[in-house]
């Protein structure tokens, strides 16, 4: 820069709300927002969720509306949470071509075809009795390698159903590779992955728990979720997930890492999605409530931030709110 005060007056492009969209640097879009949504077995309407307000557990019927209108507002794509009407220590529900998401995905799969991208979220606390992401040994540790055999026979049950993108959460040691072979093997070498690569065990997502019904009876997941102090170990994680066949990385939570999905964004030659939880949604949505701040405002500059650290795709419960707002 030459030109100094009075010259130089950068206030000059923020003067109208037309100037500062003419030179906005970051911009949301539609396409860019992944709306995630819960589907339960054995409801016979949805079920809201109290800690996350305007969120719902959803019949099968009443998934295929809600998606069909948030296809309509415009979002790029959907993911998948199941809750089965029955739990045990293998998840076995969750490769049953029977199960709840198989189900719910042939129902969307029908209905909106290529109109949008179905994601199945693959884990198995949501389908495991005791709450944890693996398969347990008997003193109660989670057994990786067992663990990534039951993730690669479900990520062949929900090809199978028809799903575009599966997208393992369970933080594993080789859980890339086990599905990227076992869809290859089975005839499924189009259906693509979005690694969490970088998910910590993060305080963020107790109102998720909530909703998926997969809170832990016992311990917690810092065996496998990554320490909220360490950076350099995302980056390892995101390049080791590359290295088996992830399509996607994924960043998780978003908001208070905002220097990860940067650091992940300079890194890598691939897209990068980043993961608004329930903990940053619901602090919003109580906060708002008690009016202690401006809703639509925040919801808008908290996704316009992490756009701007280098978010290609959002995982976000505003997804189809903020696409209707961004199509006016």
């Amino acid at each position: 820069m030459t030109a100094r005060f009075p010259v130089a007056r950068p206030r000059r492009l923020r003067r109208t709300p037309a100037l500062r969209r003419l030179v906005a640097e970051t911009r949301l879009a539609s396409a860019d927002l992944i709306l995630p949504m819960f589907v339960k077995e054995g409801i016979a309407e949805p079920q809201p969720i109290p800690s996350m307000p305007g969120v719902y557990q959803h019949t099968r019927e009443s998934l295929r509306k809600a998606a069909h209108d948030a296809v309509e507002a415009g979002v790029g794509g959907i993911i998948l949470f199941g809750i089965p009407a029955a739990k045990d220590g293998t998840g076995s529900a969750a490769d049953d071509p029977a199960g709840i998401v198989q189900a719910a995905v042939r129902d969307l799969v029908s209905d909106l075809g290529d109109s949008t991208v179905i994601i199945t979220d693959l884990c198995l606390d949501e389908f495991t009795d005791h709450g944890h992401c693996g398969i347990l040994t008997p003193s109660g540790e989670i057994d990786n390698d067992a663990t990534l055999e039951r993730y690669a026979s479900i990520a062949v049950a929900q090809a199978e159903a028809g799903v575009a993108v599966v997208a393992p959460s369970g933080m594993m040691d080789g859980q890339v590779g086990a599905i990227r072979t076992a869809l290859d093997e089975a005839g499924h070498p189009d259906v693509a992955i979005m690694a969490y690569s970088a998910k910590y065990a993060s305080a963020y997502y107790g109102p998720f728990r909530d909703a998926a019904e997969c809170a832990p009876r016992f311990g917690d997941r810092s065996s496998h979720q990554q320490d909220p102090a360490n950076a350099d170990e995302a980056l390892r994680e995101v390049l080791l997930d590359l290295d088996e066949g992830a399509d996607v990385v994924m960043v998780k939570p978003a908001g208070p890492y905002l220097d990860i999905v940067r650091r992940v964004r300079d890194t890598v030659q691939v897209p990068v999605a980043a993961y608004q939880v329930s903990g940053e949604y619901s602090m919003i949505e109580a906060a708002a409530a008690n009016g202690w701040l401006d809703r639509e405002r925040t919801v808008m500059e908290s996704l316009t931030a992490i756009r701007r650290a280098g978010a290609d795709i959002i995982l976000t419960y505003y997804a189809a709110e903020v696409a209707r707002v961004l199509r006016g």
